[in-house]
C-alpha cells in the first residue's frame, strides 16, 4: 500500500460543510496508508499544522495530495507544494473551485511554480482540465467528485406545490440572496411556493438572507448545516433542486440531488454546463437572473412529461459518479 498525506481543509467538525478532504479521504484509506492535516480553525495554525505533517513524514509520504482553491487555500497549496519539492515527494494538487482560472491569469509566475512541478493535476471536472489545457498545463488528468449511490434513494416527485431546495454553505459567491428573490417572484406570480435553505454560515450571507427574506416577508426554513442523513431525509419533502451560484466547478451537492430524483435548475457558470446538459438533464440559467430561474421552476412544475425525463437522465448520469465507478482512477494514479 503506498503511503499518502492529504492536505486540505478538515473543518466538518468546526460547523463547516464536509470538504473532498474528509469524503475523498475516507474512501482513499480503503487501498492506501493516509494521514491528514489540517482541522485547526485558525487560518495560520492550520498552515503550520499542514506543514508539521509534511516535515515530520517526509520520508514516510509517497504522495501528497493538495485541495487546491482559489482563495487563501491557493497560499496553502504554494507552502506545501514547495516543501514537497524540497524533500522530493510527488506532489498532486486536486483543483477546486470555479474561480481558479483567475489566479492563472492574475498569478502566473506563482500558478506555474505549483502547477508545472506537480506530478499531476487532478481536475474533477473537464471545464477546469480545459481551462488549465489552454494554460499550457498538460499534466491533467480527470477524476470526477464521486458519491456513493446506496446511500442516495431516488425518488420521482410530483409538483403540485413548488417547494425548492437550496444547498450550499452560505458564501456570497453562491448568491444565496437570489433564492429568495426566486420565491418572492414565484409569490407574486401566484404559485404556491415554500423555500429551504441548508448550509452554514461563512461570511455573513446567511443573517444577510434572513434579513431580505424578513422585509420581504416571507417565511424561508433556514436549517443551519445538516448531516447529510439528515439534509436527505428533509430533501423527501422537497421537489426542486436550485443552485444560484457565480462560480463553480462541479458541485457534490448537484450530484447528490441528481441522485435522490430532485430536478436541478442551475445557473450556467464555470463548469456546470459540463455537469449539466441543459433540458436533458436539468435546466441552466444565467447568472444572477430571478426571471429565468423562476420561469425555469415554473416550466418544471407544469410539465410533467419534462420533469419526468430530466430526473430519470440525471439518475442515469450520475451513476457515472459512483464510488466503485471512480476508485479505479485513483487507485491507478496511486498506484
Amino acid at each position: 500500500m503506498k503511503n499518502v498525506l492529504y492536505i486540505g481543509n478538515v473543518l466538518s467538525n468546526k460547523g463547516k460543510t464536509t470538504t473532498s478532504i474528509e469524503s475523498l479521504g475516507a474512501r482513499l484509506g480503503g487501498f492506501c496508508n493516509l494521514k491528514m492535516a489540517s482541522d485547526k480553525q485558525n487560518k495560520v495554525l492550520r498552515l503550520f499544522d499542514m506543514i508539521r505533517l509534511v516535515v515530520t513524514n517526509r520520508t514516510w509520504a509517497d504522495y501528497i495530495l493538495i485541495d487546491t482553491y482559489s482563495t487563501t487555500n491557493f497560499y496553502y497549496a504554494l507552502v506545501i507544494s514547495q516543501l514537497a519539492r524540497m524533500f522530493k515527494i510527488r506532489y498532486i494538487p486536486i483543483l477546486h473551485g470555479g474561480n481558479l482560472e483567475s489566479r492563472l491569469k492574475n498569478s502566473k509566475k506563482t500558478s506555474g511554480i505549483i502547477f508545472h512541478n506537480a506530478y499531476r493535476l487532478v481536475s474533477p471536472s473537464n471545464f477546469l482540465k480545459s481551462v488549465f489545457e489552454n494554460h499550457g498545463f498538460n499534466n491533467v488528468e480527470y477524476i470526477p467528485n464521486t458519491i456513493e449511490l446506496q446511500n442516495f434513494e431516488f425518488k420521482n416527485r410530483d409538483i403540485k406545490t413548488i417547494k425548492l431546495l437550496w444547498l450550499r454553505s452560505f458564501s456570497e459567491i453562491y448568491n444565496p440572496k437570489l433564492a429568495i428573490l426566486v420565491l418572492e417572484e414565484l409569490i407574486n406570480r401566484g404559485y404556491a411556493a415554500k423555500l429551504t435553505m441548508v448550509g452554514p454560515e461563512i461570511d455573513g450571507s446567511m443573517e444577510a438572507s434572513k434579513v431580505l427574506a424578513k422585509a420581504k416577508n416571507l417565511k424561508v426554513n433556514f436549517t443551519g448545516k445538516l448531516s447529510r442523513k439528515r439534509w436527505t431525509n428533509l430533501a423527501e419533502g422537497c421537489n426542486i433542486f436550485i443552485n444560484t451560484t457565480n462560480f463553480d466547478n462541479m458541485p457534490v451537492s448537484i450530484i447528490e440531488a441528481m441522485a435522490l430524483g430532485l430536478p436541478i435548475v442551475s445557473t450556467n457558470v464555470g463548469g456546470l454546463s459540463y455537469l449539466i446538459t441543459h433540458e436533458k438533464d436539468g435546466l441552466l440559467v444565467p447568472p444572477n437572473d430571478v426571471h429565468s430561474m423562476c420561469k425555469a421552476v415554473i416550466r418544471l412544475s407544469e410539465s410533467k412529461n419534462l420533469k419526468d425525463s430530466i430526473v430519470n437522465n440525471a439518475r442515469k448520469k450520475v451513476e457515472l459518479y459512483d464510488w466503485e465507478v471512480i476508485k479505479p482512477k485513483w487507485k491507478s494514479l496511486l498506484s
